[in-house]
């Protein structure tokens, strides 16, 4: 992943934090693993616990500890009803971002194809 794209990430790994936690509760190993597979392969797991801590801290989760087989207690993040409530507007937001940069997108290769004829 380009630094562009490592930048864009950034700005969305809230609400696709968020959006993994509306299918079930996880703990951070779990969602960093998720995002692995799904080919964010450059995120690094403190990026992911720096924001899980932040999401608690805005009251969007809920946290409970479960004993762990091997070392100390795992944290398990459920979006709780406040969550549910930024990631809809997370999806609003998203929904409207995309629309416009299509537009523009759009916009500027139709201008560029007029521009060589």
């Amino acid at each position: 992943m380009g630094k562009q794209a490592t930048e864009m990430l950034k700005g969305v790994l809230e609400g696709i934090v968020l959006a993994i936690l509306t299918g079930r509760p996880a703990y951070g190993y779990e969602i960093t693993a998720w995002l692995r597979e799904q080919g964010f392969s450059d995120i690094a797991e403190g990026t992911v616990y720096a924001l899980l801590v932040r999401i608690e801290q805005r009251g969007l989760v809920d946290v409970e500890k479960v004993p762990s087989e091997k070392g100390p207690p795992r944290k398990v993040f459920t979006l709780n009803a406040q969550g549910r409530d930024y990631l809809e507007e997370f999806w609003r937001t998203w929904s409207f971002l995309t629309d416009r940069l299509g537009q523009l997108r759009d916009h500027t290769e139709y201008e560029r194809e007029e521009g060589e004829r």
